[in-house]
């Protein structure tokens, strides 16, 4: 089994993508464990704040499975097959570690985005602080440690309840 850590966004129609993301992710893994949801504004255009939080999950599938299947889930759930980078998001689902997995092709990993936006590397202090990033060799508490700023993020109650069928 291989550990990956995604990060789940949404601003349209957030309760429910967010809970959407949760059951479709409990299908394809084991041992969820959830973050802390996170409202963020928008980064890159002016719209719908976003839920932001990351889902730690084991898997079996192998990486490219994985992806794909994660690519499956956006659309289904009304994600465009063309969306581009900085627009509104019915559920993005990214993958930011895979095992000790190394990419710099498409999708790269670990993901960049650890290193850039609070509303990724809080999330995954809080899910595994000690974790050493692949090649980079710092842990997730010495990276968050170097952040500023996490005033951008504000702390949602989770309004729906985890089930047993959330494998969590």
């Amino acid at each position: 089994m291989i550990t990956a850590y995604i990060g789940v966004g949404t601003n349209i129609d957030r309760e429910k993508h967010v809970e959407a993301a949760v059951a479709e992710l409990s299908q394809i893994g084991d041992n969820l464990k959830l973050s802390t949801v996170y409202e963020c504004p928008t980064v890159g255009f002016d719209s719908a704040p976003f839920y932001n939080l990351v889902i730690e999950l084991e898997t079996s599938m192998s990486f490219t499975q994985f992806t794909q299947t994660l690519r499956n889930i956006e659309l289904r759930w009304g994600r465009s097959e063309f969306a581009k980078k900085f627009q509104d998001r019915t559920l993005d689902l990214d993958v930011l570690l895979f095992g000790e997995r190394v990419s710099s092709e498409k999708p790269e990993l670990p993901r960049s985005d650890i290193f850039k936006y609070p509303f990724v590397i809080q999330p995954l202090y809080e899910l595994c602080p000690n974790r050493v990033v692949p090649q980079d060799g710092r842990t997730i508490a010495q990276i968050w440690h170097q952040f500023g700023e996490f005033d951008s993020l504000t702390p949602i109650s989770l309004w729906f309840e985890l089930t047993s069928e959330h494998h969590i």
